[in-house]
């Protein structure tokens, strides 16, 4: 069973640039505790404030199932980060081997 990449990209509507920014931090750090988690990281464009991408990977897609029911991923991206912003993509990938 190949590990899964995930690519998130979140354009944060305007102004609330700074809500997102202090929850992002909390996710990569719940996330980054699961079992099924290798990594999680979190970058900003320097270009544009309101461009974030988000690099995780897991070690099969059922980890990253998991992680969409977790409490933290349900309180922190859908009740606290999505309703800020624009536009969200998430692309999944199996690594190949």
């Amino acid at each position: 069973m190949p590990q899964l990449q995930v690519i998130a990209r979140y354009t944060v509507t305007a102004g609330k640039e700074d809500e997102v920014a202090a929850l992002v931090p909390q996710l990569a750090k719940a996330a980054r505790t699961e079992p099924g988690n290798l990594a999680f990281d979190v970058y900003r464009s320097f270009d544009d404030p309101r461009s974030i991408l988000l690099l995780e990977r897991y070690v099969s897609r059922e980890a990253f199932a998991e992680h969409r029911e977790t409490e933290h991923f349900k309180r922190l991206v859908l009740d606290g980060i999505v309703p800020l912003l624009d536009d969200r993509t998430v692309e999944l990938l199996d690594v190949a081997e």
